[in-house]
């Protein structure tokens, strides 16, 4: 399997993961010092895994739309797709069309997210 081809199935285990909304397999797939960055600046690994486990952010689809672009750097991949979800925050359902890019890092055998960020697509 290549490279490429390992962080794209790690990937969408990881969207499984928060379709199921299951925080503590969310949490697996990112490294310790994750963070997201979006529209309101940065956001830890911490609260994402704590707004899943209460029940604050729940994730109900995640699709990738078209292909994804995987850049392989040695231990290091950045994965940029167009991602449409839809889910709840604080129990108001949303709709999301974004662009996300995710750095993925290769330790002690296994891949882990380091940091995603996403802008939302252009109508």
């Amino acid at each position: 399997m290549s490279v490429e081809s390992e962080v794209l199935a790690v990937s969408a285990a990881w969207d499984a993961a928060l379709v199921h909304n299951d925080a503590e397999a969310v949490a697996a797939f990112m490294a310790d010092e994750w963070v997201y960055v979006g529209p309101t600046g940065p956001t830890g690994k911490a609260d994402i895994v704590g707004w899943i486990a209460g029940g604050q952010l729940a994730h109900h689809t995640m699709e990738t739309v078209g292909e994804a672009r995987v850049a392989g750097h040695g231990e290091s991949v950045v994965v940029t797709a167009r991602k449409r979800s839809t889910g709840a925050w604080d129990g108001v359902a949303y709709a999301a069309d974004e662009w996300i890019s995710e750095v993925f890092v290769r330790s002690d055998g296994r891949w882990t997210c380091v940091l995603s960020h996403k802008c939302p697509a252009a109508a």
